[in-house]
Order: structure tokens, then sequence, then C-alpha cells
């Protein structure tokens, strides 16, 4: 722009006449661009002033009927776009013809209601040309374009503009025409300055746009429910146009009709598109409406983009305030959108939902001055009464803005949420409505397989929480949507009747079976909420319920809980329970109570979904009495002594969901109660679990998990525990000698767990030193001249050769045998035991009978027992030894006659054996379990030799593998004779083959390595005999040479494996 422009407006028509000629002559775009560039030297009341002549050759080029370059259009719209957005257009004439040529610059030649196949830099220059216009528009002339007599071209404008905001790709393109439109309907919210309609020219403008709104409507839905590619403003815009149209066309304000009267004058046809605005046809237009709004709500609701979001919430103001009587049909849908923002992620739109609520309530324009908690208690009865509908066929997005809007009622309603569930109408949809949506899916087949993997009962006493259990529903998959549904309990149990809910709930949780779960997870979370966790502090109100009413509450709920109908649910079928237990069956088919075969019938087995079904519903309960816990803090001590006890009974139990959920309940209790760890928990209330361990194990039948219990104590606390349970411990090794045959399965876990504490509890000090193979060999290495007269002076004695040259006095007596009063004092005492030392004989005495079951998962849990006691025995030789002689025929019959499962267990008690007291068992190992283990072996080797890769997942090579992995350990440990090393060997030798499984030949080096420790020669000789990879010179010629039978041996099978043995001794000298 010029420094110094002309003021003058004579000055600058003389200035711009040369251009303006040349330009109608001429229309070329240098012409153009030479008119802009004059145009800038000229000042803004020149411009004006003489506006009509420098427009003229402009609207000149563009009226032309000859083919028009694009780059000359362009030229044209800058320099008109300029002259518009610098001057004023005061008269209607030059209003009207600007705005339709600029139209016909849009529209296609041949079709003038499409948009023109131009480019997007043309469609963008013309649309901002228009908006120019449409700004520069003096006074009130602008309003002439809404009288009835320019209907038909304001209409073909408007569905032009809607055109290309639908058909255009462009968001650019798309964004400027929808700017157009909001100039055109006077509602721009530009930072200009702009005419503001007075009460007559909004019912002029509102009577011209209801000829319009249902094109507007259409086009507009297809725009704002579009691909989100398009962008989040060209979504935002469309929405601002739509509602802020529809706010002119349906205002309150103009319920009288005003602008309706108007006629069409002397232009025939134009009578015919006035909408008479009655209110028969409001009624019906916001019947439509109410249609289109539901589904913007439904593309809006839950965009991506905050802002759409928050012009969903301007738009639902601006309608409840200016149309909420005209638009009765949509104030429902309004408020569910208000609603459901109210819980918006993104701060700016909940905080501006926040304040549009407080209006809207303020004013009280809400149907007609309808009552606003009146219309939200019909709004959410509404809601509720579809809601297990869309939960089952929106998705997950459109579910989760449902449930917010639930919640935004709730939060709204406040205190009021009581009056709407005093309505038994309100509160009987809610309630079915919940119990349809958290409906659980217990179809999974891994639910019931995770058995006895990682339970609580062999977690150590000072674990941490173990992680919440992940609920898998039928009807979404969501997390948010469960987190939503959560609050929405937690704001029921806040605001409501605590008994009233409570009530309801539980009369659906005893009505059926399909209920019982989602009532048990609803009630959780309303006693929860009672307490107010999980409520925002900014809510409004209070709790209803006092800390009566929810210790109350919890008490009824736990009682029914821990009920022998709902708390003793068959968890695995029977027929793997009969397989896997023995004789144990489940306790619900010796339930005298018949009401428990509601769930499942006497007559069959439960299926794969009864037992699911059953799993979660005990997990679930587990879950509320932790959080009933949380809820009550220190006042849910005085109900330990009813719910400690059940919570550790399903902290044994077999499958994972369930003992893992107890031990989350543990943990729970632990916090609200101050209690440091689970094991102060049971220690500091020991005294009534253990009253009641006792009083059930004289009646299992009747109490058949009371084992479960002790274990769990025993595998959560510490020594301090023993001296309170030893008589209990009597009591199960007495209920174990009297029901025998039914529950040892039960007693066998439960001892097993007592031994793993007092491992735990009491370590061993004996420390089992691996003696030195260099030491030994040491030893053993003798003078050849010593060796040679010892040998010599044997041989003598035994031809009776100098015995009687001994001398007396060389015989050495025995210094024990010189103190022949140890025991002046009197008789021997035997030395009390100490208790542990007491309950693992008393353990191991049981194990002497039970190694003989016939259910062989009670002999491998009995071996696994009996390995423990050895352990805590072993310090106590004297004591030791006599079991070991006890036990010793049924152990060798596991050893050598047993099912391949039980044999590796028993071989393993067996080098723990020997290890402990291999002196005692070395004759009976050696002349007993020795031949026939290696029998076994020789046998076995040939197979495995020419089997192939699947024979290593067989039970047969798997017991290779563990007598072969514990078989050199225990020759060490028994110190074994000469001819047993050469039984093993030769057992052992086959498996040095290559073509042996990588894993036997492993665990055969293993074996001759522990043989080394104790022959080190013998075994240097053996290898030698079968492969010698040296020659050996005698160091003097009259030594005869020596010859080893592997000399000169090509290489085999066995040779990688020798060579890799031999060069673990001492290099020979030789040569090769």
């Amino acid at each position: 722009m010029a420094e110094h422009q002309i003021d003058e407006p004579k000055i600058a028509f003389a200035y711009l006449r040369p251009s303006c000629v040349l330009l109608t002559k001429q229309p070329t775009v240098a012409n153009v661009k030479t008119l802009s560039g004059h145009l800038r030297d000229v000042s803004d009341g020149a411009l004006q002033q003489l506006q009509d002549y420098i427009l003229f050759p402009l609207r000149f080029v563009l009226k032309t009927p000859v083919p028009k370059r694009e780059a000359l259009m362009l030229a044209v719209m800058e320099a008109m776009c300029y002259v518009l957005e610098n001057t004023c257009v005061r008269r209607w004439e030059s209003l009207r013809d600007l705005f339709s040529e600029l139209c016909l610059c849009l529209c296609s030649p041949r079709d003038p209601g499409k948009p023109a196949a131009t480019s997007e830099e043309l469609k963008l220059a013309v649309l901002g040309c228009l908006d120019a216009l449409l700004h520069s528009a003096y006074g009130d002339i602008v309003f002439k374009l809404y009288e009835p007599s320019m209907l038909p071209g304001l209409g073909a404008a408007v569905s032009l503009l809607l055109a290309i905001a639908e058909q255009e790709k462009a968001r650019g393109v798309q964004t400027a025409s929808l700017q157009c439109l909001l100039c055109l309907f006077q509602q721009c919210d530009c930072t200009q300055d702009h005419v503001e309609p007075g009460p007559n020219q909004r019912g002029l403008l509102g009577c011209a746009l209801a000829a319009f709104l249902p094109g507007i409507c259409r086009a507009l839905t297809l725009v704002i429910g579009g691909d989100v590619r398009q962008g989040h403003v060209v979504t935002l815009k469309a929405m601002r146009v739509w509602y802020r149209s529809v706010a002119l066309v349906m205002a309150d304000e103009q319920n009288g009709n005003i602008g309706d009267d108007v006629s069409g004058g002397e232009f025939e046809g134009v009578e015919e598109l006035i909408v008479k605005r009655t209110p028969s046809w409001r009624k019906d237009t916001s019947q439509r409406l109410s249609l289109v709004l539901q589904k913007i709500i439904s593309c809006t609701s839950a965009h991506p983009h905050w802002k759409v979001r928050l012009e969903l919430v301007n738009l639902s103001h601006v309608l409840l305030t200016h149309c909420s009587r005209s638009l009765g049909e949509c104030v429902g849908p309004l408020l569910e959108a208000l609603v459901g923002a109210i819980n918006n992620e993104e701060a700016e739109v909940k905080n501006r939902c926040d304040v549009v609520l407080r209006d809207v309530a303020q004013r009280s324009q809400v149907n007609g001055g309808q009552d606003f908690t009146g219309v939200l208690s019909e709004n959410l009865h509404s809601l509720v009464s579809s809601l297990p509908r869309l939960m089952r066929t929106t998705d997950d997005q459109r579910k989760l803005f449902t449930l917010n809007v639930f919640l935004g009622y709730l939060q709204i309603l406040g205190a009021k949420v009581d009056a709407v569930l005093t309505s038994a109408v309100h509160l009987e949809r809610i309630s079915k409505a919940l119990m349809q949506v958290l409906e659980l899916d217990v179809t999974d087949v891994k639910i019931i397989e995770d058995r006895t993997l990682t339970p609580s009962t062999d977690l150590g006493p000072d674990v941490h929480r173990l992680q919440p259990q992940k609920k898998y529903f039928l009807y979404f998959t969501d997390d948010k949507i469960f987190s939503a549904l959560r609050k929405i309990c937690w704001m029921l149990g806040y605001y409501g009747n605590l008994y009233l809910l409570v009530d309801r709930f539980m009369e659906l949780y005893k009505e059926s079976s399909v209920y019982r779960k989602q009532a048990a997870l609803v009630l959780n979370e309303i006693l929860l909420g009672a307490a107010g966790i999980g409520v925002k502090m900014n809510v409004s109100g209070c709790s209803r319920s006092s800390r009566e009413e929810i210790k109350s509450s919890v008490v009824s709920v736990i009682e029914e809980y821990i009920s022998f109908n709902n708390w003793h649910l068959p968890t695995v079928s029977q027929d793997l329970d009969d397989e896997t237990h023995g004789t144990l069956g489940s306790p619900v088919y010796t339930n005298p109570d018949k009401k428990l075969l509601q769930l499942l019938p006497a007559s069959r087995s439960p299926t794969i979904h009864q037992l699911n079904s059953n799993i979660w519903q005990i997990c679930i309960q587990l879950e509320g009495i932790g959080g009933f816990a949380s809820a009550l803090g220190l006042d849910f001590r005085l109900l330990l002594m009813t719910s400690l006890y059940p919570v550790l009974e399903k902290a044994g139990d077999e499958s994972l969901l369930i003992s893992q959920s107890a031990f989350s309940a543990m943990c729970d209790i632990c916090e609200a109660c101050s209690y440091g760890s689970p094991k102060d928990l049971m220690i500091q209330n020991s005294d009534y679990l253990l009253n009641d361990i006792s009083l059930n194990l004289a009646r299992p039948n009747a109490h058949p998990h009371a084992p479960r219990v002790l274990g769990v104590m025993f595998a959560h606390s510490d020594a301090s525990l023993l001296p309170l349970v030893a008589d209990v411990v009597q009591d199960v090794l007495m209920a174990l000698d009297l029901s025998y045959d039914q529950k040892t399965p039960q007693f066998c876990a439960v001892l097993h767990l007592l031994m793993k504490a007092l491992v735990r509890w009491f370590p061993s000090s004996t420390v089992h030193q691996k003696p030195n193979s260099t030491e030994t060999r040491g030893e053993g290495c003798v003078n050849l001249k010593t060796f040679l007269l010892n040998y010599k002076k044997q041989k003598e004695l035994s031809e009776g050769i100098g015995v009687e040259e001994e001398d007396p006095d060389d015989l050495d007596v025995s210094p024990l045998t010189l103190t022949p009063d140890e025991d002046v004092d009197g008789p021997a005492v035997k030395e009390e035991l100490p208790l542990h030392v007491q309950i693992a004989k008393d353990v191991m005495e049981r194990c002497v009978h039970l190694l003989s079951d016939s259910c062989l998962r009670t002999r491998l849990k009995v071996l696994d027992i009996l390995e423990l006691c050895v352990c805590v025995l072993c310090e106590k030789e004297n004591e030791l030894l006599p079991m070991v002689h006890r036990c010793w025929p049924a152990l060798l019959h596991r050893l050598t006659s047993d099912d391949p499962l039980a044999i590796p267990r028993a071989f393993r008690v067996l080098c723990v054996l020997g290890e402990t007291c291999g002196d005692f068992l070395r004759k009976r190992v050696s002349q007993e379990v020795l031949p026939r283990l290696t029998s076994s072996l020789m046998k076995q080797a040939e197979v495995s030799g020419r089997s192939g890769p699947v024979y290593t997942h067989t039970l047969a090579y798997k017991l290779q593998v563990a007598v072969l992995q514990g078989l050199g350990p225990l020759s060490v440990k028994l110190n074994i004779m000469e001819a047993d090393m050469d039984r093993i060997t030769e057992a052992c030798f086959p498996y040095l083959s290559c073509r042996q499984p990588i894993k036997l030949q492993e665990a055969c080096l293993s074996v001759f390595r522990h043989l080394m420790e104790l022959d080190a020669d013998s075994c240097w000789f053996t290898l030698n005999e079968i492969f010698c990879p040296v020659s050996y010179e005698p160091p003097h010629p009259h030594l005869l040479p020596v010859m080893l039978s592997g000399s000169h041996k090509p290489k085999n099978q066995f040779t990688d494996n020798i060579l890799e043995l031999l060069r673990e001794f001492d290099p020979p000298q030789g040569k090769t």
C-alpha cells in the first residue's frame, strides 16, 4: 500500500479511469492486476464514493459469456474482495446483483443447482468474496434478502452452499461454505462488527429459513456424521450452522407468528414457498427435529476431539435457552447430551457443561415450565428402560456415553435420587437394567483350568497384594465402561436409601441364579458408595447413610454371602473330583439342605458353564467382603469372628481365581483393621480361628474344608504360631486316623503345608559338604613301597606266619572300655523332644501307612511330606533312623513297582535319606534298589537309543532322566562299594552314546563325575578299556608295556563323551 493514498474522489477517479476502461476493453489478468495495484493507492473514503464505478469492469468480466481462464477469475475475485472489505454496499440493488453474480460463479453453467467443477482455489476465492459482500452490507438492507420476493434466489444460494459443504472433499472449501451460511443467516461469529437484528428482523429471518429447514437439516446432518478424517473444524462449523438455524426458526419468542403474515406480493409462485409457523407445524417440526437431534448427538457425543464435544454443549444450551417450549420433544435428548458431558474427561467441556446445567435449571424453562427434577427423573427412567438394548446393540463408545449420561443424571439429581428410587417403577427399571448390563461372560474354559498353579497358600507370609481379577462381560469389553458402572453404583449408594437398595438387590440375589453375580457386584459397590469410597468430594450433598446403617447392611449381606448355599458351591466337576481325590466327593451332594440343589440338580454333574459361574460368584463375594472392610475400617474388627474363617477357607481353595480373590480380601482386611500383614491378622485372631477349626475337624462331613483354614494359617504365619496349633495338629492326625478313607487328600494337603512351614521356621543347621575330590584322591595316593610292604605283611598273617611274634603291648584298648561308670547317678532318662520334632515324627508315622494308599495323588503327596519330615528330623538321628526303618518297605515298593509318576518322586526321597542317613541305608540300597534300577536303565537304554524326538515327551524318558540325575549324588552320599560301582558303570555306559537324547547324555556324564569322587582310578581304567586315546610307553626297558583294551580302537558312538570325561583327569604320561 502506498504511503500517501489519494483522498480526493475526483483525483482518484482520474487515476483509476484508465485502468477501468482498459479492463473493460481487454479483460486480461495483467489488466486486472494493474487495477488492483492502483486500488491500493486510493483511500477507503474515495473507494466508497467510486465503489460502483470500480466494481463495474470487474462485474463486466464476470458477465462476459465467453469462457474465462481460472487465473483471470482469481484475479477478479481478489480485486473485488479488496473493494468489498474496505467499503460498504449501501444500495440494495448492488447487494442483490453482486450476490446473484457471485452465486453464479459457484454453480455449474449446465446445472445451476450443482456446484461448478472448478479448482479449490477458485471456490475459496469466490466464497471469500461472498463473505466480504455479506459483511459489507450497510444498515438493514441485508434483511431484504429474506423478503418473500427473494426466497427463490435465497433458496438457490442456500442449496448451493449446502451442496458445496456436503460434496466437497477439501476442508478449506467446506469450512468457507459453512462460514458463508453463518453470515447469510446473520449468525457470524467473527470479530468484525455486525448488524444486530431486532425482533421483527429475526421473525423475518426465521420465516425465510423455515422454508429451507428440511434441506438444511438433511445436508448438515450428513456433514456432521461424516468421516472423522474431514477434521473437527468442519464438524464444528456444521453443528453451529444447524443449531443456530433451528434457533432462528423455532425461537420461543416467535410463537406469536411474528413475520408469518407476509405475502408473496406480485411474484407468482412465491406464496407456495412461504411457511406458516402454526402451532401444529411447530409440533410436527419438533418431532422431526428430535430425530435429527438424536442422530447429531450420537455422532458427536463421543467425538475424538474435545472441541466438537464442547460445541454439543453449546448446541444444547442455545436450544434449551431459546426454544425449550417450541422443541418440547427435543428437551429430553438435549438434557441427555448435557448430562453425558458432565463427566467428560476434558476439563473445559466439563466446566462449560456445569455452567450450562445451572443456567438451564435456574431458568425453569424446561418443557414448558415443568419441574426440572421431574424431567430429569423421566429422562432417567427412559434411559434405564433402553439401557439393556443400547448395551447389546451399540459400540463401546456409544455405551460409554450412555452410561455417562446415566451417571450425570444421578449427579445432578443429588439427594433427590432418593425421591426417584422411592418410585417402585424407577427402582425396578434401574435394578433390572444393571442386572442385564453387568452379565458376566463365564464361557472361558481357562477359569476352571487355572487350578493350583500359584495359589495363595504357596505364597510367603509377607507377600504384597495381588492384582485384582479382570472380569469379562457379555455386552462390553472396554474397562472404562465397567468403571462408569461402578461409579453409577457408588452414586446410588451415596445418595439413595441404603436399606431400600440393599433389600432390592438382595431380593434379586435370592430370586434367581441368573442375577446372583450381578446383584453381588452391585451390592458391593453400593455399600462402598454409601461409605463415600470412590465418590468425589465435590459432589453436591452428603451421604444419607449413617455409620450404623452401613454396618447393619454389611452384616446382613455378609451373612447371606457366607451362608452354606452361597459359599460352598461346586467349583470342580464330580468326575474330576473323584478322579483326583479318590473317594472324596463335593460337599454339595452330602448337604442335607435340599435348597442347595436349585443351582445343581443331584441327578447330573455340573457343566463347565455352571462351574465357571460358581467360581466367579465366590470371587465377587470375596471382593465384597474386602470392600466392606474398607468401608467400615476399624469397625470391621467386630465382624472378624464371622467373616475371617470363611475367607481363610477360600484362600486354601484349589481354584486359582478363588484363592487369589481370598488373599486380596485378606489384604483389604489387614489394611482396614490396621494389621501389618496377613501373618499378624491370623496370629492375633488365632484363638477363635483355632477354636472353629478344632470344632469343625470333629465333624468332617458337615465341615469338610476345615483343613484348608489350618493350611492357610501355616502358609502365612511364623514359628510363634506352632505352640498355639499343637493341639489342633493332633486333632488333624486323629481325624485322619478316623476318616482316612474319605478325607485323606485334604488332610495330606494340610500336613504338607505344615511340614513346609516347619522346614521354613526351623531350618536345619547341618551342612552337608561335598568332599573335595582332589583331597580324596590325594589321601588315596600311597607310596608304592609302603603298599607292597603292607601287602606282604597281610599275606603272611593270612598264612599264619608271625602271629606268635605279635607284642601284646601293641594291642590298643579302646578308651570306651575304661569308663564303665558313665551313668552312675541312675537310669537313663529320655530327652524330651522339641515340639516341631515331635510333630514331624507323628506325621512321619502316618506316612508309613499312607505310602501304600490306592490313590496315586495321595501317594505323591505323602512322598513330598515324607521328604520334608526327613529334613526336619535330620538333626535327631535317634528318632529318624527307626522311622526310616519302618517306612522302608513301603518306600521300596514305590521305588520299584509303582506308577512311572511316583518313581521319580520316591527316588528323590531316597536321595534325601541318603544324605541324612547314608550308612544306615547303604546295604539296603545295594541289595534291594540298585539291582532293579540298573536293570531298568539297561533295558530302557535300547529304547531311548533308537527313538525319535517325540520320545522326550514320554514318562519313560522323564523317569530315565530323574534316575540318572539322582544316581550320582546318591552314590557319593552312600559311599557305595566297588561292586555297586561296577553295576552302576555298566548300566550307565550305554547312555554315553551320542545316539541317546542330549539330556540323557548329560545326566550320564554327571553320574560318572560323581563316581570319580569315589574311585577315580577305577573310572579312568573303565573308560580307557572302552576307548584309549593315547599309548603308554614303559619308563624302563625291564618293564613290560601296558596294553589297554581300548588302545588302537577306532572312534565310535561313545568316543566324544569318553574323551570329555578323560579330560577331567590329571594329564597322563603318554604319547599320542
